[in-house]
């Protein structure tokens, strides 16, 4: 009993190590662009995956994918600059880096109006190499071909990023059988809180306890006004007030890698300007998606469901996946802990340590991999990935980043039992 407390000390140890080496002020100076939170476009890296335990091997995958690059999700931001430009430009209110913006923005509208909320190209194209690494780094699981069932919300982007997924594992392998479904049947394991959801809940919806202590939080951001006065000589007369003009001129520019427009703003903003503030745009996040983290418990049950019955052989699927939004995968992500997102502190200052919004980037995953022994009589184990890479759950183990099902299964059950 010894042996396994230590053993398990010394992988929290190590976790916690690996984890310091990479704090997020070091991830944001290598990638500023970090920063645009959850508008950031997913990030590929070659992730060295940790070897199964001897005698392991992959059998079983459960996933849950936010939908992919985007155009802006509602229309009033790209109505409101198209009617601020075009005045502005009409009183000569445009300073020169201003009346380039303004000509790259008219060439581009019919372009941005059009597209609100769809799925971008480069959308399709994350779900479809996501899918592939996923084939590529789990070839067990799929060699053989199988059934593998794929649930996506009501909104034609995931439905589309369900789509691309799914097409890129049947280019790898034409022996997997995917039944693709958007159903409000379904909405209970990929949008819980929709409210086409036949199913209702009324789940607790908790405050982050840093809220209580928000006012030490020092905030020092006059991006706004930098921005707006790079932009225009004067906003005398122009429609809308200092926040909203500031606010809706950086949202467009975070959105922008995600539909191929860099650029466009020329140097009206800067990635470094972006990244200097984001540790208050990071509370924000953890402020929002806190509260529906029990929301997210039918996502979590639906997880253990399916898993047990591909355990006790009553389904014979390879994969389950599931396709959303970051208003869902950010909740499940701290409602599982994963990274320590659960860990809710009460200082503000802190909660970047747990939680970092640009995990819940565009096209963002979890995937649990699922491993079997040749032995009988072992126990079947279960590894996270959160964005492709290795993450750490609240749950006790001793071969890191490996974890009994039982022990997973146990802990989680209970964190579902409100």
């Amino acid at each position: 009993m010894k042996k396994r407390i230590l053993t398990v000390i010394a992988c929290v140890a190590f976790v916690l190590s690996a984890w310091a080496q990479s704090s997020p002020a070091d991830l944001l100076k290598a990638d500023p662009r970090k920063a645009y939170g959850t508008d950031y476009p997913y990030e590929f890296t070659t992730a060295k995956l940790t070897k199964a335990p001897r005698g392991y091997k992959p059998f079983y995958i459960s996933h849950y994918g936010r939908h992919g690059s985007r155009y802006y999700w509602n229309a009033f931001l790209y109505r409101e600059l198209d009617s601020l430009l075009t005045i502005a430009h009409q009183r000569q209110q445009l300073t020169a880096e201003g009346e380039a913006f303004y000509r790259k923005f008219e060439a581009a509208k019919d372009e941005l109006s059009t597209g609100v909320s769809e799925l971008s190209d480069l959308g399709w194209e994350q779900h479809q190499r996501i899918a592939r690494v996923m084939y590529n780094n789990f070839p067990e699981v799929f060699k053989n071909g199988g059934n593998v069932l794929a649930i996506s919300s009501l909104s034609g982007r995931c439905v589309l990023s369900m789509s691309g997924f799914c097409q890129e594992l049947v280019q790898c392998n034409p022996k997997i059988e995917i039944r693709e479904q958007s159903s409000r049947f379904t909405l209970d394991g990929v949008v819980p809180g929709d409210r086409q959801n036949p199913v209702k809940h009324d789940f607790p919806k908790p405050r982050p306890r840093f809220e209580k202590n928000r006012d030490q939080f020092k905030e020092v951001d006059n991006l706004r006004e930098k921005v707006v006065s790079r932009t225009f000589t004067s906003t005398d007369g122009l429609p809308g007030n200092m926040q909203r003009i500031g606010d809706n001129l950086i949202n467009l520019y975070t959105s922008l890698p995600n539909i191929g427009h860099e650029g466009m703003m020329g140097n009206i903003i800067t990635d470094e300007e972006i990244a200097a503030r984001w540790e208050s745009s990071n509370l924000g996040s953890y402020a929002w998606l806190f509260p529906d983290q029990y929301v997210m418990i039918p996502i979590l049950q639906d997880i253990i469901r399916k898993a047990d019955a591909v355990l006790d052989g009553s389904s014979d699927r390879i994969a389950d996946l599931r396709f959303g939004h970051d208003n869902c995968l950010g909740p499940l992500h701290i409602l599982m802990g994963i990274n320590g997102a659960d860990r809710n502190p009460e200082n503000p200052y802190e909660v970047k340590n747990c939680y970092q919004n640009w995990e819940t980037c565009k096209a963002c995953n979890i995937q649990l991999i699922f491993y079997r022994s040749k032995k009988k009589g072992e126990d079947v184990l279960v590894k996270c990935l959160l964005n492709g890479k290795e993450a750490s759950l609240p749950v006790p183990t001793d071969c890191y980043p490996y974890y009994k099902w039982s022990e997973f299964r146990r802990f989680y059950l209970n964190r579902c039992s409100l």
